[in-house]
Formats: C-alpha cells, structure tokens, sequence
C-alpha cells in the first residue's frame, strides 16, 4: 500500500522521502496522516492542514498513527528525518518524511492552517 502511494518519489538511493507533488497529491486527498514533529509553538505558528502534532522533543514512534501511510515534517528535514529513523526502528515500514519541512512547503504554495 505505502510503496505505490509514494512510488513515483520513492528514490533508489533514499525511498523514505517523499516529493513535493506525490505529498501535496497525498495530502489532498487524504491519502496518508501528516505527523509535524516540531515543537508546539512552532506547530501553532502555521501547520499542514488535519496534521497531528507529535514534537521530536518528546517522540514516540509507538504513538504515530496507524491505517494510513504517515508522512513526517518538521521546519527544515532534520528533525523529521530523526523521527523517521526512529520509527524504522521501531519496525515501521508504512512512514516516509518530506526533507523540505514546512520551508518547502511553503515554498510551494502548500496549503497552511493556524
């Protein structure tokens, strides 16, 4: 199920990230469950719509949300990436992180909710 969600961005050399279209598309159509792992402040600063915030602070990859694919976010990637390995660890194999965070997001016109 994940992997032909995401398959169009799915990269040989990385398949846990996903680009801005195949998210933006995912998103829309409520394809997956948006985890933001910033920090609470930040979350309320601007988020993606429906997302759940879940700050890396105090993450716990047994509290993602299971049914749905899961993208992670954060501001910039690096936090999103951590949470991502974290739940590869745990034995996920249904998450993917968007390395552009809320910056690219934005940069793309992405939809932003308060």
């Amino acid at each position: 199920m994940f992997s032909k969600l995401f398959s169009r961005s799915r990269s040989e050399l990385d398949p846990s990230v996903i680009d801005f279209e195949d998210f933006e598309e995912a998103v829309k159509a409520d394809a997956c469950v948006v985890v933001d792992v910033r920090e609470p402040h930040e979350f309320a600063g601007g988020h993606i719509p429906m997302a759940l915030n879940l700050p890396m602070s105090s993450f716990d990859a047994s509290q993602l949300p299971s049914g749905k694919p899961v993208v992670l976010i954060c501001q910039a990637g690096g936090r999103s990436r951590n949470a991502l390995n974290k739940a590869q660890a745990s034995g996920r194999d249904d998450v993917a992180h968007y390395a552009g965070g809320m910056n690219g997001w934005r940069m793309h016109g992405g939809d932003v909710a308060r």
